[in-house]
């Protein structure tokens, strides 16, 4: 089994910890969208979505989050003679999760300088692409196009502000069910608790736990208790804490001002 993916994508993060609470074996290749890696020909032509995560499995290739965690629950149940079996309330939940894009949202909570220049970067990447594989350029294309209606979407603020309502709904839904109960499908771990946490990373990456976290006191409590499980700390906490964050970041601001600088795209 081989995973495409980068430590800082939140769906890349979902299914790693799925991966990881499971513990199954697989071999982990990074893919850093900042940098337009997702952008290399081969990556594109296994998924010109250009996404991240990528999971194979032999001749099966996944991209969405949501279907690759429900594939690797239901192959660890046929691995260990069980039928697949996922509660109501946790296909609700990863439902809910997955129906949320943060693309809008981080990004109008990222610096405009930093924001501005990573866009810029990535859209020459694309215009590289084409002209070095023009028999790829009409996928290109529409990754191109896609890049500008983003930068149209962030100057309109209803769209922006729908992006906030839509995390706000699902964060004061969680408040309320951890109320009762100690995870978010009920007193143990499911593949719901995997899908939201990235969300929990996010905000804590954007500098916003204040704001979204700390003013909902049982999701303030549920946050610290996931940290301390394993599948946690090899999966973000081994990228956000201390100095580990703010290495992988200062490598990825070090390529993107080199590349830049020598026009290589």
């Amino acid at each position: 089994m081989q995973l495409y993916h980068h430590p800082y994508s939140m769906d890349s993060q979902k299914v790693r910890l799925v991966l990881e609470e499971k513990s199954i074996d697989y071999t982990s290749y990074h893919v850093n969208p900042l940098t337009g890696k997702n952008m290399n020909a081969s990556f594109f032509r296994m998924n010109p979505s250009a996404k991240l995560p990528v999971f194979q499995n032999g001749s099966h290739i996944l991209f969405r989050a949501i279907d690759i965690v429900q594939y690797i629950d239901r192959l660890t149940a046929s691995l260990s003679g069980q039928a697949a079996s996922v509660s109501t309330e946790t296909a609700e939940w990863i439902q809910k999760i997955e129906n949320w894009d943060p693309k809008i949202f981080t990004l109008a909570h990222t610096p405009p300088k930093y924001r501005n220049f990573i866009s810029k970067f990535i859209r020459r990447v694309i215009i590289a692409r084409m002209s070095e594989f023009p028999d790829l350029a009409s996928m290109y294309h529409i990754k191109l196009r896609e890049a500008y209606e983003t930068e149209d979407k962030l100057k309109n603020q209803d769209a922006v502000k729908q992006s906030e309502d839509e995390l706000c709904a699902i964060l004061d839904e969680a408040e309320l069910q951890l109320e009762k109960t100690m995870y978010l499908a009920g007193e143990e771990f499911t593949l719901a608790d995997s899908m939201f946490i990235p969300v929990l990373v996010r905000l804590s990456l954007l500098k916003l736990e204040e704001q979204y976290i700390n003013t909902r006191p049982n999701v303030l409590v549920y946050y610290n208790m996931v940290k301390k499980r394993p599948s946690y700390k090899i999966v973000i906490g081994k990228y956000f804490g201390g100095w580990r964050k703010y290495c992988t970041l200062y490598k990825t601001a070090s390529f993107l001002l080199v590349r830049k600088t020598l026009r290589r795209y």
